[in-house]
């Protein structure tokens, strides 16, 4: 193992840059798939004819595909349906937010549905409209109680971004590959960092998420 040749001032920078673009694609992924999970979720919820089946069948297509054939078939296999060639930064964000939303999207209705029925018969007999129950009575109530497990899905998708290394997004684990590949003894001091560096932003995720669940617990 060589530490010091694994940690020159040259290879640290080049992890860091990939460390980057890593949280960048995450980052993009998390506001996407929320913003879609927050739409599906909500029209599951309602339970609209035709809608809700439609979605669910989607939702459940999606969640039970491995991340990996997603983000295959966004770079290689999509590109020859829509006619044109997906950047590997955007391919790679766009797997990810189909998975994510998918994933989320249950989460979020999971949380409309603990919400209890008395609230809802009291709000709709005190005069509010279906759509304001949800906003104002339901919603509030079931993104608390989601937190915990929103944030949990956040962190598996920080992770999930170093699957994009199968189609040489220059992301953390690409450029940790990289440095690997110039000397078999940087392996184990690279991996290491990488390791580290992911831990400190997920551990920071999970500080976070206990924070706001005992804030309003």
């Amino acid at each position: 193992m060589d530490f010091i040749g694994a940690y020159a001032p040259s290879h640290l920078a080049f992890l860091l840059e990939g460390f980057w673009l890593t949280l960048q694609v995450a980052f993009l992924a998390i506001v996407f798939s929320f913003a879609i999970a927050i739409v599906v979720g909500v029209l599951r919820y309602a339970n609209i004819p035709g809608v809700s089946h439609v979605l669910a069948t989607v939702v459940e297509l999606i969640r039970n595909l491995p991340l990996l054939l997603i983000i295959f078939f966004t770079y290689f296999a999509l590109p020859e349906v829509v006619g044109f060639q997906f950047d590997k930064f955007y391919a790679a964000v766009l797997a990810l937010v189909i998975f994510e939303a998918a994933m989320l999207s249950e989460i979020v209705r999971s949380g409309l549905k603990s919400v209890e029925k008395g609230q809802i018969e009291a709000a709709r007999s005190s005069g509010l409209t279906y759509v304001q129950t949800l906003w104002h009575i339901i919603l509030p109530q079931a993104l608390r109680r989601m937190v915990p497990p929103i944030v949990s899905q956040f962190i598996s998708l920080l992770k999930d971004t170093s699957l994009a290394v199968v189609i040489a997004l220059p992301e953390l684990m690409n450029h940790a590959q990289i440095i690997n590949g110039r000397n078999v003894n940087y392996v184990i001091p690279t991996f290491l960092l990488v390791a580290v560096m992911y831990f400190v932003v997920n551990y920071a995720l999970s500080i976070v998420s206990k924070r706001l669940e005992n804030k309003h617990a």
